[in-house]
């Protein structure tokens, strides 16, 4: 079955950085494009990035020259680079794919900038 693990998050001051990792399985990884979204406390869930198969890029404006997605298909991971951390960022953050019309979601990983 379609699994998808995320790991990396934590605590961090703000103007750092972390990466977070999401592992897949139960599919075939390569032909799929992939997304990261997060949830801020007491808001919906929203859209940061998302790679193509051919790892073209699109990133929320909120990240835009300081989060990069990458994606390894032979490892079958896809990454969120997040440098220059801001308070506004804390969130909790999901890894996704669309599978045959279907979302398949992570279980999330917290991420907390303080200030």
């Amino acid at each position: 079955q379609v699994q998808l693990v995320e790991s990396g998050g934590g605590l961090v001051q703000s103007g750092g950085s972390l990466r977070l990792s999401c592992a897949a399985s139960g599919f075939r990884f390569s032909i799929y494009s992939m997304r990261w979204y997060r949830r801020a406390p007491g808001k919906g869930r929203d859209l940061v990035a998302s790679i193509t198969t051919a790892s073209g890029t699109l990133y929320a404006d909120s990240v835009k020259g300081r989060f990069t997605i990458s994606r390894d298909n032979g490892k079958n991971t896809v990454d969120l680079q997040m440098n220059s951390l801001k308070p506004e960022d804390t969130a909790v953050y999901y890894c996704n794919a669309v599978i045959g019309g279907m979302n398949y979601w992570g279980q999330g990983t917290q991420v907390t900038v303080s200030s």
